[in-house]
């Protein structure tokens, strides 16, 4: 199953329910860093390969944020709104 945020869609992904954060990666885990990451104004972790494509995502509050606001907020070069559509299937998991 592929989650598509932002124009990139993720093969991989892990939702940790205790702390409520989805991890979303292209291509499975990595075990090489990133070569640029930053954090957004919502508090998540966004990933780039060194061509500049997204690689990775840490989505924080979740649940959280889909349950009060109905979506989760992702600022990256644009803002983007993701539906809970699209992560439900990563959260069940």
């Amino acid at each position: 199953m592929k989650i598509t945020i932002a124009g990139t869609a993720f093969d991989y992904h892990d939702y940790d329910a205790r702390g409520d954060t989805l991890f979303l990666g292209v291509g499975g885990p990595r075990e090489v860093l990133a070569a640029r990451a930053y954090e957004t104004p919502e508090g998540h972790i966004v990933e780039y390969d060194e061509a500049g494509s997204m690689i990775a995502l840490e989505l924080v509050n979740v649940r959280w944020s889909l349950e009060r606001e109905g979506e989760v907020k992702l600022t990256c070069s644009e803002e983007h709104h993701v539906a809970p559509s699209s992560l439900e299937p990563a959260l069940a998991a």
